[in-house]
């Protein structure tokens, strides 16, 4: 069968995966949102299932302050015992810590810390042990992966940290995760940063700790050579075996708006490749260490199909599953129902980061799109209310109602770009009781329009400036919807969004 990469688009960083019996599930980073650590299910590998996040309580998932580089980094998710367990770091607030259920579908524990430096955490379980890895530096200063044994109850380490593998002399040593597989022991890490260089990098040896020996033809995962193709950045991989004994990566990638345009705004995503052990024990991932955005293989059943993604409303989607929101969100400001969402403004505005504004957003999955929802022109509309392209608090893309002193209401786009802020307004008839507020997306722009008693044409803004390389920000691209105001309520209803892949 053929399918197509990425197989989890949109801002899904850092994905790993494990399986239980016949089911795969798979978790990516989530930065400042809340809720954090999406979950997915999956029995195909190709189609994917979102089921909830695994940090969804305030205790969880601490977030004060925490921006687009901030928050929680690249969790782990294994099984082990019956039991599943996430390790992360939340660099904002605690470091290392782990979580656990029994139920995958219900509630995870309480966070349990782990004191080790570095990010990238992974757990690796043999034997009744448990090894807690993360990236680091030796004791001469130099990056390396470092390991240690832990009390998987306590998290309290039974073994001095140790440096076990240096890498291969590649920039930002990283993600590492540990496998037995055979007689062999394998290391898997990332090096070359988490952009254009990126690349998958392997050793093995025949204990937990080593010695590690570097595969002769590293990295055995790189896109960093495919000048001109639309997926970049490919590398911090995972692997797992399927029920059939053969084994997959999964690993994160970006799509450029163009191939000669070095730019992407749906973030880091999530793409799936085969990989095939040589007779001398190593292997390579993909076709030849890259990976295609069209993978044909033998492994998936011809009649498996990779389903594409449906129209979403209101009543498909659900806060806390696809709708995240900022940092620690003020519960008491939301009124989230099948229908509708009822927002009440505070004066914190999208250009903050000091506390969780009034907004609700859902990741951009293609960069061809149809956002459009009505906005409720009542009585008590906040100063501001509408949608917007979210990337960071410094660069953003809004329109939106707003209602002035004397209740005159207007319609604004307005693009914020660091200390530049552009508006452009058209007025509202007092007569309109609502407006619908549309968004086009393409791979270069974003279009904004808006229908009271007439269309309004309200103009392009380029999609490159809310891109990760103008932000430098590790996330992607969010449509949301926000109110701002001393009060007052925007009711947002007939939501809709469609999208289109493009290749």
């Amino acid at each position: 069968m053929i399918y197509r990469n990425p197989v989890i688009p949109g801002f899904f960083p850092d994905p790993s995966v494990c399986r239980v019996g016949d089911t795969f599930y798979l978790v990516c980073s989530s930065f400042q949102f809340f809720p954090g650590v999406p979950l997915f299910e999956s029995r195909d590998l190709i189609n994917w299932t979102q089921i909830g996040h695994v940090l969804t309580r305030a205790s969880q998932l601490p977030l004060k302050n925490a921006d687009s580089v901030g928050g929680i980094y690249a969790p782990t998710i294994r099984h082990d015992n019956g039991r599943f367990y996430m390790v992360t770091t939340n660099v904002s607030v605690g470091g290392h810590f782990y979580v656990w259920t029994d139920d995958i579908h219900g509630e995870w524990s309480e966070p349990i810390p782990v004191d080790q430096e570095g990010i990238d955490p992974s757990l690796f379980f043999e034997d009744g042990r448990a090894y807690f890895m993360s990236n680091g530096t030796d004791e001469n200063g130099n990056s390396a992966i470092l390991q240690c044994e832990i009390d998987i109850a306590t998290g309290r380490r039974l073994t001095p940290t140790r440096a076990v593998w240096g890498g291969t002399g590649g920039r930002f040593l990283e993600s590492p995760h540990l496998y037995h597989i055979g007689k062999y022991y394998y290391l898997t890490a990332s090096e070359g940063g988490t952009e254009y260089g990126h690349m998958v990098v392997l050793a093995r040896g025949e204990t937990p700790y080593g010695p590690f020996e570097g595969c002769p033809h590293n990295p055995v995962l790189t896109n960093r050579n495919e000048g001109g193709y639309l997926l970049q950045g490919c590398g911090h991989g995972d692997l797992v075996d399927d029920p059939r004994g053969n084994w997959w990566m999964v690993h994160l990638g970006f799509r450029q708006i163009h191939r000669w345009m070095m730019f992407h705004t749906t973030g880091r995503e999530v793409c799936l490749v085969p990989v095939t052990f040589g007779a001398d024990g190593w292997f390579t991932a993909g076709d030849n260490g890259v990976t295609r955005l069209t993978v044909e293989t033998d492994r998936i059943a011809d009649s498996v199909t990779q389903t594409t993604g449906a129209a979403l409303t209101f009543a498909n989607t659900a806060p806390g599953r696809e709708w995240v929101r900022l940092q620690n969100p003020h519960d008491e400001n939301y009124i989230f129902s099948a229908d509708r969402f009822t927002l009440r403004g505070t004066p914190v505005t999208l250009d903050e980061i000091g506390d969780s504004p009034t907004w609700v957003g859902i990741r951009q999955t293609e960069m061809m799109f149809g956002f459009s929802v009505q906005l409720a022109l009542d009585a008590d509309l906040p100063q501001e209310a509408g949608v917007t392209v979210y990337m960071t608090q410094a660069l953003h893309y809004d329109l939106f109602v707003r209602t002035d002193a004397d209740g005159t209401r207007t319609l604004v786009r307005r693009a914020v770009l660091g200390s530049i802020r552009q508006e452009i307004t058209a007025p509202i008839a007092a007569a309109c009781d609502s407006v619908t507020l549309q968004i086009k997306g393409a791979p270069v722009s974003y279009h904004f329009y808006a229908q009271t008693d007439t269309a309004v044409d309200l103009g392009t803004l380029e999609s490159k400036f809310v891109s990760t390389e103008v932000a430098g920000n590790f996330t992607g691209v969010t449509l949301g919807l926000f109110a701002v105001g001393d009060g007052g309520t925007a009711a947002f209803y007939a939501w809709n969004m469609d999208s289109e892949r493009v290749e």
